[in-house]
């Protein structure tokens, strides 16, 4: 237990703060592919993933991890996601992003947290759970890509290292565009962990670092996963209403390292302060939670679970996960942002003369 407790908290808090730090936000990632047209932050999340899948088959290739993809329950996966990218735009955060902006102060992201958790906690032990189980059952015998195929894992993993050498390419030839920046306050080593801007980049090679490690740290345990959200957040709630310890496990002191490290990056940088949503925004991030939780626990994963971690270990699930859950990201900021901007035009035009 105190290792478990140790590591778990260790490397939630390593990730929350690099999270905060780098601002690693898919939710707005995903949104301004289809907004604003940058996709830089998705560029990122590439990096992580290829970080992450080089590292754990090097991990799994050596004998010191194990891991099976298991069935690829296609239904649950394409639903769940595409409820799941809605759900993250009206919370204003994904799963992991909840959980650092709570640590920063923000008691939109507290009431997103608390309604995720809680639908993820109906959805896996609760009223719906012959639910969630029914349309698990939508499934095929296999979830690997390398398996269905016949190749090798290392094909696909070689594949995606040669796309993102191309974006890192094609990126840093972009010409420079200066930034304006205040002088800095600090020097050292505290302007470069709490002031400094982070790249995007930089961030995600830090995050797919942590994600490698976060196998062999949780395996350890008994835990056969590495990075994960939906199913430890629904623990927390499992264990206050049950008292049963067996809900408690490695995932459990991750989430709750990953918003102590949150809180500590946003103290050390001056960017923690309680912010208080109006009625509409703390609505809409009820609601967001809700449909986080029932997608990501259709879907058997969050944009951790399925956008980071199973895309990385070369499955259906991740690829066609994250595929749907930017789809549902796309149709949702339509519909939010676009729609709503379009009329205010329209309505804001000059009548035509006669």
């Amino acid at each position: 237990m105190t290792y478990m407790v140790i590591t778990g908290i260790i490397c939630g808090v390593l990730l929350g703060f690099v999270m905060q730090r780098g601002r690693f936000c898919l939710t707005g990632g995903f949104r301004d592919m289809f907004i604003a047209k940058d996709n830089r932050m998705f560029y990122a999340l590439l990096i992580a993933i290829a970080v992450h899948g080089v590292g754990i088959y090097i991990l799994i290739d050596a004998g010191l991890v194990q891991f099976s993809a298991g069935e690829f329950s296609w239904l649950g996966v394409i639903i769940g996601s595409f409820i799941f990218g809605i759900g993250i735009i009206l919370a204003g955060g994904c799963a992991t992003g909840t959980w650092y902006r709570a640590g920063e102060g923000l008691i939109g992201s507290w009431i997103a947290l608390a309604t995720y958790m809680l639908m993820a906690a109906v959805m896996r032990t609760g009223p719906l759970a012959p639910l969630n189980g029914s349309v698990q059952e939508y499934a095929l015998p296999n979830n690997s890509m390398a398996e269905s195929t016949g190749l090798s894992v290392w094909v696909f993993v070689v594949i995606l290292l040669a796309v993102v050498t191309w974006v890192l390419v094609r990126e840093f030839r972009k010409p420079k565009v200066a930034i304006p920046s205040l002088k800095p306050k600090r020097t050292g080593l505290a302007h470069l962990l709490f002031e400094k801007r982070w790249h995007p980049f930089f961030t995600a090679v830090l995050i797919g670092v942590i994600a490698v490690a976060a196998w062999p740290l949780s395996q350890a345990t008994g835990r056969m996963f590495g990075l994960g959200i939906t199913a430890p957040s629904a623990n927390i709630l499992q264990y206050i209403v049950t008292s049963d310890t067996g809900f408690i496990n490695w995932g459990v002191f991750l989430v709750l390292g990953i918003f102590l490290g949150s809180f500590i990056a946003a103290k050390g940088s001056r960017e923690f302060r309680f912010r208080m949503p109006d009625v509409k925004t703390g609505l809409n991030s009820a609601s967001g939670g809700l449909l986080m939780g029932f997608g990501a626990s259709l879907a058997g994963g969050c944009s951790i679970g399925n956008g980071l971690v199973m895309t990385a270990m070369m499955t259906w699930q991740g690829w066609i996960g994250l595929s749907f859950m930017i789809l549902g990201t796309w149709t949702a900021s339509y519909f939010v942002f676009i729609r709503p901007m379009k009329k205010r035009t329209t309505t804001a035009a000059p009548p035509q003369a006669a």
